[in-house]
């Protein structure tokens, strides 16, 4: 294994099973924010098997992007110093803080595209013509979609999935889903959709189709029947669009910290705990289910300046 990626804690919430009424063994955490690399998260499991990929087919340089606080771009930074490998980041314009500030520490190469956003398949484009740009100059680049959700990625999460069911067998896990490669996985590992309640942040178009197409590659990848079932999406909670919080988020942010100790981001884990939240209060998810918050990191966007002002500043009252 290429990244220090060790498993990561599952337990129980039991200050939020308090708060929701529920029993304290109906509600658990599995810390994905835990996996060791470079304030952790998700991505670590993803790219120990692109990076794997990359260096079996001679690459000396990584190439991925996101937005400005993408937290898969932070990881990929720190995964190309560990792997031996330089790193490229094509990124919509943020300022210098959270994510961008790591991203500097750690040394990556910071393309800035014009505008605070980008549709996603610009975007995906951008990273493609910096990968060709890059072995025009003599590199052999190793370009990474948004949120390394290609079929290896994507398969890195169904042994996740395994490993649930053999400690736990949930009924539902509740996922923050942006590019879609993670709840894929889980998927194709429980070879079930509806085990997942997946939360949409805004971030691809498309998305319940992305999830079901690669779901289905990464169970054949991995020899494993397509998952049964639809995909399984919340749509409620992306607010008004991609990157921008929600006082819904803000109030679930609040109540994860005051309780467990939970710290969550504005963008992913903020919304899915909030479209949890909600999920109990009307009856979708009910006290009698095993449920498991899939945390999937994220805490360094929190101290980016546009959402430490946000949290920090109290919602305006309602109109009269």
């Amino acid at each position: 294994m290429i990244l220090p990626v060790d498993d990561t804690p599952l337990h129980q919430l039991p200050g939020l099973a308090r708060h929701l009424g529920i029993p304290p063994d109906r509600l658990w955490v599995k810390r994905e924010d835990l996996t060791g690399l470079a304030g952790g998260g998700n991505k670590a499991r993803k790219l120990t098997a692109l990076i794997e990929d990359a260096l079996a087919k001679g690459c000396n340089h990584l190439v991925t992007g996101g937005g400005a606080q993408s937290n898969h771009a932070r990881m990929t930074a720190a995964a190309a110093n560990v792997a031996g490998l330089r790193c490229d980041l094509v990124l919509t314009r943020g300022d210098r803080s959270g994510n961008v500030l790591l991203d500097e520490l750690l040394g990556a190469s910071i393309t800035w595209l014009d505008g605070p956003a980008l549709p996603y398949d610009d975007l995906e484009t951008a990273i493609l013509t910096r990968a060709d740009q890059l072995k025009a100059e003599g590199r052999k680049p190793y370009a990474i979609p948004i949120g390394g959700s290609t079929t290896l990625g994507t398969a890195s999460y169904a042994r996740v999935a395994q490993d649930l069911t053999r400690r736990l067998d949930p009924d539902v896990v509740v996922v923050a889903a942006g590019s879609g490669g993670t709840q894929a996985g889980l998927a194709a590992g429980f070879g079930d959709h509806t085990k997942l309640m997946g939360v949409d942040v805004g971030a691809r178009p498309n998305l319940s189709d992305a999830i079901t197409i690669l779901a289905r590659a990464a169970a054949t990848h991995l020899n494993l029947p397509a998952p049964s079932g639809q995909c399984v999406l919340d749509t409620g909670h992306i607010g008004k669009g991609y990157g921008t919080p929600t006082e819904d988020g803000r109030d679930a942010l609040l109540t994860a910290a005051r309780t467990d100790a939970l710290l969550l981001d504005p963008v992913y884990t903020g919304k899915a705990m909030a479209a949890m939240l909600t999920a109990y209060r009307d009856g979708r998810l009910g006290p009698d289910q095993r449920v498991v918050f899939l945390h999937t990191g994220g805490l360094p966007g929190l101290f980016a300046t546009p959402y430490t002002s946000w949290l920090t500043t109290p919602p305006a009252p309602p109109r009269e």
